[in-house]
């Protein structure tokens, strides 16, 4: 099987396309249409190989070893003496034959070695090669014929096979094709000259042309010429053009063959080497020259627009100034280019010229390097590409995090040219605007976005300080995150503490790619938390309030976009026009000004993608969900901060950071992309309210059994569903022309058909989530779900689009409008259209009458209507009757026997019909966006079909995902309520993994365990000890896991589950530290452990594995007792503790909060008298008397001398430590004002954590202070 194709994003160097191009950069025009460089360099390379030309973009490879070739009679050399083979051919011009190839290649013989009777050949494009021309297939040239020949690539980076065949029909069509690209081309812009050949940047599966170096002169000069063209398909990407010495390019795809080769079934394996970055060096160097003699305000005399250095202050380093003696040393078509590049430094710009978008100057650098495009001749950097091309390259662009302006022509030449004559214009050049910017977070279209469901978020984040900067104090958060693919936007103000917990939750669950903030306003503290949760985002700085807009402007600008889009006056204030959510948000006052902030932030950074508005239109506006502050039991969703959704897994593995292995993997049975992304809401906020726990479980159960059937159908409709939220943003979107889909713009490409598929596409998706939910709706008789009663009978959540749908049906053929492009309204569905087809009828009937007035005016029937190429309605009139024609009829032509001609009243009806076809055929074009807009007034029906059709997905995964679980599994049983007084409880009987999979694993390998945590009667605490190795964070991460899949509804993998419900679940496990932000592993560990102190409710559930081991064993037993202690008498909440220090074991050996457990084990004598552990996994009453780490190191393979030694050493020290403390009473001391003092301690170890310095001689204090507390205890 063949391996697949890979797209291409170079031009192929030899088709001449758009030659205005290559001159762009030239003040004046080049006298000369040969392709052939000319020698401008004053400082020729002295090395015997010539660097590359300024067409030469990437590393040029040496040739690999050659085959000797076996000659048989018919392809001999010309017969010769040996003594032939000497210095007399030194100098002579020679073509040699590859075998592997099955090419002939050029160049001349440079000397003879008569030690090994070889000489050297050196290649027209410098490279070398020993030959035994007695032993090789070759041919001698005259010196004239060395421009005729292209040599093709012997070695380039990676293997692949080109096949090139002979097809006369394809040369026809392509030939046909190329022709009609020049004429629509923007041939007459910039006063461009004569210019050499481009390249064509599509993709691997074109025709490339195969032309002679004389012919594309000949095609400069606008004469044409008899191209000889090849199929050429490959399997890998086409490589950059080299160059020979005669300015010839030669490139992967592009090459030519002598007249004396065959032509067809050409073969090409090619292999790589090293010398990539030879090449890539010497093309460096001769930009990086040129930029330092003529570009010199870009580095060392740079300056921002207002003539700012840097380090100035309010020195903006996106613009630069440009010299007047520089303006005044470019061309017109230059002077466009810089003014857009000028005030746009910090972007790619995509220029539009013709039917390609060019990279100039350092923009070039980034096309060759990322995208893998080829330099253009001549000095200045230049590169492009076409079209058709422009989604693919803006998109990988955008994902390497750079920022694309894209410059749209708006006038076309012929345009342009009409605009000089009738207004005196002295424009030179074609009209271009900045028509779009595209980044991470903008991006809205693309084959990788439609690959990956994720949502990328887009983040604007302020903060108000309510005391002075330097003072500690809480902070206040206004955020605003924007997904532009679904045109989704969150907005929320919430009080954070001292360790942004709150912000560093929202950061670790959505992840944002791209981050907007006002400039220089965000404490230390906040930008070391976006540095530690993010994974690289696109950073954007604004300017407060010029572009980081307050509350106040912002609601300006919200009543102007939204009064505009409802037709509503916007005086006195008035805010009806806004949505709900904003309204709400507006009218709450100083509690919501830094979320407008926030949101002023964003718009003013969308304005500048040209998103703002068609955005805002049909967004769909959330506020942020409770953050955890206040009263906890009035919120409905349980908070999992960044520690949790780290150490847990929930969403990235440790391992790699994606998806495998995580709890969203493991319930991730979607079918849709939008309901992976509501599943991933869902896991991020589990719910607190019981009832509505309650009932999301019913609707779960509703879907298995004898309903599952009817599940799987649903699931097996929509499975190739495409990511209708998406998609219907885009839609939406587009419902109004703006940016690069305005009307002005000048594409070439058929956008509009490619819009209209899309509003198909999206048609025929609403009526397959119509049609599943309709059919699924059978089970309601079998359910008692009063969710699944809401989500499947029309009218209620399930929106009635039956008669929606039936509309567009009815409107046009969808099957023919997909194939043609283009739509023909059905009768009746359109009045202006109807009433333009009724004109065009009318006149065409009066046509007729008239013809039946002129037979009886003439006396003969046999007068008919006849059209002649452009002439149409003439009438023909037989030779005999011409003598009876009015003198005002006009002849127009004749035939043998007949004369035709146009009346008065013919005339006066073609140009009543012209007229009526045209507005036919205008409001033909226009019928799309009629039919857009009146879809896009039911918008808010087609979101919620979306929504119904995602919650529904997820139920059905939550459904599907417990099969999956090994061993038993149930449904959770909830004890009491947020509110209730009775003491919080856990009990699971036969408790599974969540993520381990029955089907990773063999049957019975993992070991379930009864557990119970908290109640009456129980300890809320279990303390767990047991070897290294023995599954104790397994344990931990086991419960956790447990605890979120009840409260999201799902079935858990267990004989029985109850709790209490759960607020929030604190998760402290693993060593890492966070050294960008300045913290050690073990201030990490401390800084987690705090927000834990500072925020549990006795409804929390922590998780805390071996608190104290990034430090002394004094010091961090110390603080994991009095961390425990705390927990256990102040907060009072349910927990696990896995601890390696034992002696905690003996002080809470009788205490009836905390429960002894270890994970169990059997000990045998092994090797060397070494212990050698067996690893049970089972949950066990009771301490462990040791940790048995010298088996672990016996099990990574340390040596046994250092083995038994390390042995010895820890029964020394057993035997003077972990003893010697009394053992705690029930009442663990009536005094606990030392637990306090610990408690006090690590607060402020964590609060030093927050400053810039830390002095240790007060850390020093309190870890002496920490030690005493927990002697005299």
């Amino acid at each position: 099987m063949a391996p697949s194709r890979r797209n291409t994003n170079g031009r192929s160097p030899l088709v001449n396309q758009q030659s205005q191009i290559t001159s762009f950069f030239t003040k004046s025009a080049s006298p000369s249409p040969s392709p052939t460089l000319s020698k401008t360099n004053p400082n020729p390379n002295p090395n015997p190989n010539p660097s590359p030309t300024p067409a030469t973009p990437s590393p040029l490879n040496p040739k690999r070893s050659k085959p000797l070739l076996v000659i048989g009679a018919s392809t001999s050399p010309p017969s010769a003496s040996p003594s032939l083979y000497f210095q007399e051919l030194i100098g002579r011009r020679i073509k040699v034959y590859w075998p592997l190839d099955k090419a002939w290649y050029e160049g001349s013989v440079k000397s003879f070695d008569s030690l090994t009777s070889k000489h050297v050949v050196r290649y027209d494009d410098g490279e070398e090669e020993s030959l035994d021309l007695s032993k090789e297939k070759i041919e001698w040239l005259q010196e004239s014929s060395s421009k005729k020949l292209k040599r093709l690539r012997r070695g380039v980076p990676a293997v692949r096979k080109m096949m090139i065949d002979d097809d006369d029909e394809e040369v026809e069509e392509e030939e046909s094709h190329k022709k009609d690209d020049d004429d629509d081309d923007d041939s007459n812009d910039e006063d461009w000259g004569m210019k050499a050949a481009l390249e064509d940047a599509g993709d691997a599966e074109e025709d490339t042309d195969l032309e002679d170096e004389n012919d594309v002169a000949e095609r400069a000069k606008g004469k044409k010429v008899e191209t000889k063209k090849r199929k050429l398909s490959g399997t890998e990407k086409q490589e950059p053009a080299k160059k020979s010495k005669s300015g010839v390019e030669v490139g992967k795809g592009a090459f030519k063959l002598s007249v004396l080769e065959p032509t067809s079934n050409l073969e090409i394996k090619e292999t790589s080497n090293g010398t990539d970055n030879v090449a890539i060096t010497e093309i460096s160097e001769r930009f990086a020259l040129r930029e330092a003699q003529k570009l010199r305000f870009l580095k060392e005399d740079r300056r921002d627009a207002k003539r700012r250095r840097p380090g100035d202050e309010n020195y903006d380093s996106r613009t630069i100034y440009l010299p007047p003696d520089f303006l005044r040393s470019l061309s017109d078509g230059q002077k466009q280019w810089w003014e857009f590049k000028s005030k746009h430094m910090d972007k790619v710009l995509f220029f539009k010229m013709g039917k390609f978008y060019e990279l100039f100057e350092m923009d070039a650098h980034v096309g060759a390097k990322e995208l893998d495009l080829q330099y253009m001749k001549g000095d200045q950097p230049h590169c492009g590409f076409p079209e058709k091309n422009f989604s693919m390259n803006v998109e990988k662009l955008a994902r390497k995090g750079y920022r694309v302006l894209v410059v749209e022509q708006t006038e076309t030449p012929e345009q342009l040219e009409l605009r000089r004559k009738e207004k005196g214009s002295k424009d030179k050049v074609v009209r271009r605007e900045i028509c779009s910017v595209v980044t991470k977070g903008t991006l809205t279209d693309g084959e990788l976005l439609s690959a990956n469901p994720e949502a990328a978020y887009l983040m604007a984040l302020t903060e108000h300080h309510e005391n002075h900067p330097t003072e500690v104090s809480e902070h206040l958060y206004g955020v605003c995150i924007v997904d532009v693919a679904t045109s989704r936007v969150i907005l929320g103000q919430f009080k954070d503490d001292l360790e942004c917990s709150v912000l560093c939750c929202i950061l670790s669950e959505i992840r944002p790619v791209e981050i907007v903030k006002p400039a220089k306003l965000l404490s230390a503290e906040t930008e070391r938390v976006l540095l530690k949760h993010t994974r690289d985002p696109l950073v954007n700085e604004l300017v407060p309030i010029v572009e980081f807009w307050d509350a106040d402007k912002t609601v300006d600008q919200l009543k102007r976009i939204y009064g505009n889009s409802n037709d509503v006056s916007v005086n006195n204030n008035e805010l009806d026009c806004l949505p709900d959510v904003l309204l709400e948000l507006v009218k709450t006052g100083d509690d919501s000004r830094s979320a407008l902030s926030a949101l002023g932030g964003a718009l003013y950074y969308l304005r500048q993608a040209f998103l703002d508005e068609r955005l805002l239109r049909f967004a769909k506006f959330e506020l942020l969900p409770c953050s955890g502050f206040g009263d906890l039991a009035s919120k409905p969703y349980m908070v999992l901060d960044a520690a949790a959704l780290e150490n847990l897994e929930i969403f990235e593995n440790s391992r790699n950071g994606d998806s495998s292995g995580t709890l969203y993997a493991q319930l991730n049975q979607c079918v849709t992309a939008f309901g992976k992304r509501l599943l991933k809401t869902w896991l991020a906020r589990p719910l607190c309210h019981v009832e509505s726990v309650k009932e999301r479980q019913e609707a779960v159960a509703g879907l298995k059994g004898v309903n599952l059937p009817s599940a799987l159908e649903f699931r097996k409709a929509l499975y190739k569903l495409p990511d209708m939220e998406r998609l219907l943003a885009r839609i939406f979107s587009s419902s109004e022309a703006s940016g690069r889909n305005a009307n002005r713009v000048v594409l070439y490409e058929d956008a509009s058909k490619k819009q209209l598929q899309e509003f198909i596409l999206a048609l025929r998706g609403c009526e397959q989530m119509a049609q599943a939910c309709f059919s699924l709706g059978v089970i309601l008789s079998h359910v008692k779900s009063r969710q699944l009663h809401h989500l499947l009978t029309p009218g209620k959540v399930l929106p009635d689009v039956c008669m929606d749908l039936n509309h567009f049906k009815d409107a046009f053929d969808w099957v023919e409008a997909n194939n043609s492009g283009r739509i023909i309204p059905r009768e009746g569905v359109d009045t202006e259209y109807d009433s333009a087809c009724k004109a065009v009828k009318e006149i065409e009937s009066s046509l007729l009458k008239h013809l039946k007035e002129q037979m009886k005016l003439l006396g003969s029937t046999s007068i008919t209507y006849v059209n002649v190429g452009k002439d149409t309605y003439l009438l023909e009139v037989p030779e005999n009757l011409s003598k009876n024609i009015p003198r005002d009829y006009e002849l127009r032509s004749s035939r043998k026997g007949f004369f035709r001609y146009w009346s008065p009243d013919i005339k006066v009806f073609l140009r009543e019909l012209s007229h009526a076809e045209s507005e036919k055929e205008s409001l033909l074009k226009s019928t799309l966006q009629r039919l857009i807009g009146r879809f896009c007034e039911h918008h808010a029906k087609w979101k919620q079909l979306v929504s119904t059709t995602a919650e529904l997905d997820v139920l059905i995964s939550l459904a599907i995902a417990g099969d999956y679980y090994e061993g038993p599994t149930c449904r959770p049983s909830f004890v009491g309520t947020l509110c209730t007084k009775e003491a919080p409880y856990l009990h699971a009987k036969s408790l599974g993994h969540p993520v381990l999979r029955s089907d990773t694993l063999g049957k019975g390998d993992f070991v379930p365990n009864d557990i119970t945590i908290g109640g009456s009667d129980h300890a809320s605490f279990i303390l767990l000890t047991g070897p290294n190795m023995g599954g104790k964070s397994t344990l931990l991460r086991q419960v956790c896991l447990t605890v979120i899949l009840a409260q999201v509804g799902a079935d858990v993998p267990a004989e029985s589950f109850d709790l209490s419900p759960v607020d929030r679940i604190f998760v402290r496990m693993g060593a890492k530290d966070n050294i960008m932000a300045g913290q050690s592993t073990f201030l990490t560990e401390l800084s987690e452990t705090a927000s834990m102190l500072s925020s549990a409710t006795c409804n929390s559930l922590v998780a805390l594995d071996e608190l104290g081991r990034g430090t002394a064993t004094s010091d961090g037993q110390a603080i994991a007792e009095s961390v425990l202690e705390h927990l256990v008498r102040k907060v009072q909440c349910r927990g696990l503790f896995s601890t390696h220090y034992h002696r905690l074991a003996v002080d809470y050996l009788k205490d009836p909060k905390v429960c002894l457990c270890h994970m169990a084990c059997q000990v045998g004598s092994g090797i060397a008298g070494l212990d050698e552990v067996t690893f049970l996994y089972r949950l066990t009453p009771g301490a462990c008397p040791k940790s048995y780490g010298v088996n672990v190191a016996r099990i990574a393979g340390l040596p046994t001398s250092v083995l038994q030694k390390a042995a010895a050493k820890s029964r020394e020290f057993e035997a003077t430590y972990g003893k010697c403390r009394k053992v705690s009473t029930v009442t663990n001391s009536p005094n606990k004002n030392w637990v306090d003092e610990i408690a006090a301690i690590i607060q402020i170890l964590n609060n030093a954590a927050t400053q810039e310095t830390i002095c240790v001689g007060s850390l020093s204090e309190l870890q002496d202070k920490a030690r005493e507390l927990m002697q005299g205890c």
